[in-house]
């Protein structure tokens, strides 16, 4: 059974999420944003080997480290391929937050349906075209990594590049509000939640 680890990286808080399975001492890490060498030394001492890191979507405080730690564990890392663009202008989105660049890694194309290490993707666009979320299995119940989808009482920005309000309300409802309220979300940023708070209580999309 899975098992999952969650703690905010870099200047911005975004929450990095190492999900692995005990028995085969295989995992993935989602959203690398950034402290490579934290992150790295954190799964030495869970002591698994990585195979794969997702990507939520391609902003770079979900992104900084990945390079990194592609060439440290020579993983592929999985995108979207509608959010390439922001790989390639990477240099113009820390630029505007007044951050030091990030290298980029080399991309491997992620789709609706796949499914990496007990990890579904589920393809929900609106805070970026590529934006997606991983539902699994894990001990403590149905797990859904939602990115900067959905928060704690809140949703993604739209009024960055790329952003569109009406896409990201159609992919919440859609593919996070038809879960079981009992599923626990791990947002990009900030506290832990349910499928069932957020529906009820959040004040910017309510199922």
């Amino acid at each position: 059974m899975l098992r999952f680890e969650t703690f905010a990286v870099g200047p911005i808080s975004a929450n990095c999420v190492l999900v692995w399975d005990p028995d085969q001492a295989t995992g993935v890490v989602v959203d690398p944003g950034d402290e490579a060498g934290r992150i790295s030394k954190r799964v030495q001492v869970l002591g698994f080997k990585v195979t794969a890191l997702l990507q939520t979507h391609a902003h770079f405080d979900h992104l900084g480290a990945a390079k990194e730690l592609q060439d440290l564990w020579h993983c592929p890392v999985y995108l979207h391929p509608s959010d390439n663009y922001l790989v390639e202008n990477l240099d113009m989105q820390t630029g505007l937050f007044g951050m030091r660049p990030v290298p980029a890694p080399a991309t491997t194309e992620l789709h609706p349906g796949d499914v990496h290490h007990g990890l579904r993707t589920l393809h929900t666009p609106g805070h970026t075209p590529g934006s997606c979320c991983f539902l699994g299995d894990f001990e403590q119940g149905q797990v859904v990594l939602s990115g900067d989808t959905l928060f704690q009482g809140g949703v993604g920005r739209t009024d960055l590049l790329g952003g569109h309000w009406d896409q990201l309300e159609a992919s919440i409802q859609r593919e996070l509000y038809t879960l079981d309220d009992r599923t626990l979300v791990i947002p990009g940023h900030g506290a832990m939640t349910s499928i069932g708070e957020e529906a009820e209580k959040n004040s910017f999309v309510k199922r």
